[in-house]
């Protein structure tokens, strides 16, 4: 491992723009009323050091735990800096989980305090909060938030910065990242601020950074992408930060910040795809696109629609990237680099080279990341400096997750080619057996079928049944049009089309019998998707595995169960 700079460490950047350019807007915050407060980083600075004095007055030991539950906005930012500036321990929670997810983080964490923020669901999500932890709120928390617990803006006003310029060491932790719990019950993975910074030194050599860039930040803080790429991007290179402010002003807050470096889920740029759909048949855009002059003219218009007409690097990942879609917005003008990556390496692992069509691998590793596939299984195992230090009072998980020469297990199958581009082939344990004694990677497969316009989500299943079978969740739009019986048959028919189509590029021993269609959706309150969008396989078969059988038996294409 290369000797990391200390100026590179979190606190010691925000010294550095604090100090050399402290009149730079560093963050864009909308109020909720139609209004945004620009902060510069001497205000972020002013308002960070006035929050740890108070953090250190309030008696937290050194490496306590501190909370932060909200949606992304700049007191979050400023909360973890502060923490850390305190000598504390940033354990950020997603802001849409269940009061018993809460419970259970706050509890295992040992969290001595918590910053409540941003919060559309608190009326239900309250219950997890143990009734005497100290707890801060934001001046855009919910009023009941606001009511019961003393606000940032109060704490601020009547408590005089933290002076000096107290460090931490890059061995130290720096966080406890709960993961999203897809497989279940979530583990709090470590890291320290060597691991951030070696990440941002590695990451910043495939996707270059500098301060005149801009960036939104809307996926949860809580997740390592957004916590890597977002907070520490901007605290290494003082870009300027962007928040966005709901789901209705998504658009608008995308373009006020005219992001040029832009990251998604698969699931948000597929519905960017249906958006532009919606406004132009995509026979009609092929068209378009297609014939020289008017075709840069089409590009240029969509993706001002969209925001992203200052987009110099859009990237994805958390989830595979669908081959059409890559190709659509390639085609669109706007090509999308594809990443891979765990919270246990901080997702800096793989990354498609800017500049390059690399569609179908998730690119070659990151400098400094070593690569291998297990002969046997198939798992892709990898190492780096970026590696957690290890899962949060769990040393028998911790062993588990790594090999006994010090490879971490990723649970994912892959491919490496001559070119040292990796393909990401599936699940390890995801892969099923039919009755046929075939098995079946379902990841691929779902890849394609949740290209359909109407589809919000799938799984593909199976385990013993003579073939596999999809299950598919409507979006809200599909849903409601299927209310109207003329409105399913026609839907109904697009849907068996679909099925037949992606039939055809199957295996025989791949191809599914049927189609489930599910109107009701699946959400994280429901506890069937992950704060960020992806299906829990083992809840859907849980919910869903009694009726195989006879969904199976009735040999229709397409089924619409009750509910």
């Amino acid at each position: 491992m290369r000797t990391l700079a200390p100026e590179m460490l979190a606190l010691q950047r925000l010294y550095h723009w604090e100090k050399s350019m402290p009149a730079r807007v560093a963050l864009t915050q909308p109020m909720g009323d139609g209004t945004v407060q620009d902060l510069t980083w001497a205000q972020v600075g002013d308002q960070v050091r006035r929050m740890a004095a108070h953090l250190k007055a309030s008696g937290l030991a050194p490496g306590s735990k501190v909370a932060i539950l909200s949606k992304n906005c700049a007191w979050w930012l400023m909360s973890d800096l502060a923490i850390w500036m305190a000598d504390c321990v940033s354990v950020p929670l997603y802001p849409t989980l269940a009061p018993a997810s809460i419970a259970q983080i706050l509890n295992h964490s040992d969290a001595a305090a918590c910053f409540l923020g941003k919060l559309d669901g608190w009326e239900n999500m309250k219950a997890g909060l143990p009734p005497r932890m100290h707890c801060i709120s934001y001046p855009l928390s919910p009023p009941d938030v606001v009511q019961r617990f003393e606000g940032w803006d109060a704490i601020c006003e009547r408590t005089w910065p933290l002076q000096g310029f107290p460090v931490r060491a890059a061995e130290e932790l720096a966080t406890v990242i709960y993961t999203s719990g897809t497989t279940g019950l979530p583990k709090g993975v470590m890291h320290s601020f060597g691991n951030f910074a070696w990440a941002l030194d590695t990451g910043i050599k495939r996707i270059p950074m500098t301060a005149d860039d801009r960036m939104l930040s809307y996926l949860p803080l809580a997740h390592v992408v957004e916590r890597v790429l977002v907070e520490h991007g901007w605290l290494r290179n003082g870009l300027r930060l962007y928040f966005a402010d709901s789901l209705d002003t998504f658009t608008a807050d995308v373009q006020r910040a005219k992001p040029t470096i832009f990251f998604s889920v698969p699931r948000l740029w597929v519905k960017f795809q249906h958006g532009v759909h919606q406004k132009m048949a995509p026979a009609t855009l092929n068209r378009l696109l297609s014939i020289p002059i008017v075709g840069g003219w089409v590009r240029r218009k969509v993706l001002k629609a969209l925001g992203l007409d200052r987009c110099r690097i859009a990237a994805g990942g958390a989830a595979p990237m669908p081959a059409a879609l890559l190709a659509w917005f390639r085609k669109l003008g706007l090509p999308i680099n594809e990443g891979y990556g765990l919270t246990e390496n901080l997702a800096v692992s793989h990354l498609t080279v800017p500049g390059l069509n690399q569609e179908g691998t998730v690119g070659p590793g990151y400098e400094g990341v070593d690569t291998r596939i297990d002969p046997e299984t198939g798992e892709i195992q990898m190492r780096s400096p970026a590696l957690m230090l290890g899962y949060y009072k769990a040393p028998a998980l911790t062993r588990e997750a790594l090999t006994s020469d010090g490879w971490l297990h990723t649970g994912d199958k892959g491919q490496v080619d001559a070119k040292g581009l990796l393909t990401i082939t599936g699940r390890v344990k995801d892969l099923f057996k039919t009755s046929k004694g075939k098995y079946v990677a379902p990841a691929p497969i779902e890849d394609k079928l949740v290209m359909h316009e109407a589809i919000e989500a799938c799984v593909v299943t199976g385990a013993n049944l003579g073939q596999p079978l999809g299950i598919v969740m409507l979006n809200a739009e599909a849903a409601e049009r299927a209310r109207n019986p003329a409105s399913r048959a026609a839907l109904d028919l697009s849907l068996t089309q679909h099925l037949q189509h992606l039939n055809e590029t199957l295996d025989p021993h791949e191809r599914l019998s049927c189609l489930v269609v599910v109107t009701k959706a699946w959400t994280v309150d429901n506890d069937l998707i992950t704060p960020t969008f992806k299906v829990k396989r083992n809840r859907i078969e849980d919910l869903y595995a009694s009726q195989y059988l006879g969904w199976e038996a009735t040999g229709q294409q397409v089924i619409w169960p009750a509910g």
